[in-house]
């Protein structure tokens, strides 16, 4: 009997507390309310400020790796990775099955963008658009195949460029491989957006430049284009002041010091900057999610200070 009781009070002991004695217990904390105006400010001020670090940060690496002598291999490495990329943006299972019902192959390419590589909307859009005299127009803000080759015919040949010394060639080399990947990370935005905030009578520049601003959230950037326009396009390419305690602290940090010399995360900062949501992508890799992680937690710490 003896047994059963000390169990029961262990029982009673290891209870959740009821709303009763919640309130007794807590009756001495003052009421906070948590404004969510303030917390979705604090949201867009960390995107914001965000890029501006990005910016910053991208300019430090480049420096850090162009010190490095296995540099340019490296970044001819990355540089495949993006092609391959490049190569694999539509699925080619899903394209398959479409040209196989007999819808021409560009066409259904087109449909499978605009659907999100999704067979069965990228063939009602298919079948709605028949008789659309633009259906094979190229997606707004996508280059043609022919605006492609001219747009690589100038990255000419070595001797094109003249001579140079041995220590110029592989700067001079790391810089166009520069150039590629950033063309590669350029911002791309949402072909369905574009279309929807097209037909409200707005024009093509003035689209991509509101779904650039909001990350691609359609609803936000017709706020922005209805709205004043801030942030404008030319302040997303503004860098965070080097001389900061922000920015120090960042650079200060051992992760974040260890993660410049990566290639890897050159190429994560490239692509958060023109294309924000995929950073879950870069915070979930092991080499770049801890240094987004301590970003995240320095801009945090410093900002409640």
């Amino acid at each position: 009997m003896a047994d059963v009781s000390a169990e029961e009070k262990k029982k009673q002991e290891q209870k959740a507390p009821d709303r009763e004695a919640i309130y007794r217990a807590t009756a001495s904390v003052p009421p906070h309310n948590m404004d969510r105006a303030e917390v979705q400010t604090n949201i867009r001020d960390f995107q914001t400020e965000l890029r501006k670090i990005l910016v910053s940060l991208i300019e430090v690496a480049q420096k850090l790796l162009a010190l490095n002598p296995d540099a340019v291999e490296l970044f001819k490495k990355a540089n495949a990775m993006l092609d391959e990329e490049e190569d694999g943006r539509v699925d080619e299972a899903a394209l398959r099955q479409l040209t196989e019902m007999g819808f021409p192959e560009t066409r259904a390419a087109k449909a499978l963008r605009l659907n999100h590589m999704s067979v069965p909307q990228a063939m009602e859009w298919l079948i709605e658009h028949a008789e659309d005299p633009t259906v094979d127009a190229p997606l707004p803000g996508q280059a043609s195949p022919e605006g492609a080759q001219a747009e690589a015919a100038p990255e000419a040949s070595p001797e094109a460029a003249g001579a140079s010394t041995g220590d110029e060639e592989p700067r001079d080399e790391l810089t166009e491989i520069f150039k590629k990947i950033r063309r590669k990370r350029e911002f791309r935005a949402d072909a369905r957006a574009v279309i929807s905030l097209m037909e409200m009578g707005f024009d093509e520049k003035e689209v991509m430049d509101a779904l650039r601003v909001n990350n691609n959230q359609q609803n936000a950037a017709c706020e922005w284009l209805l709205g004043d326009r801030k942030p404008s396009p030319e302040e997303l390419d503004k860098g965070i002041d080097p001389d900061s305690p922000l920015f120090q602290a960042i650079l200060d940090n051992p992760v974040v010091q260890l993660g410049l010399t990566n290639p890897k995360t050159l190429l994560a900062f490239e692509d958060m900057l023109e294309n924000p949501l995929n950073s879950s992508q870069w915070m979930n890799d092991p080499e770049t999610g801890p240094v987004v992680l301590q970003i995240s937690r320095i801009f945090q710490t410093l900002n409640r200070a």
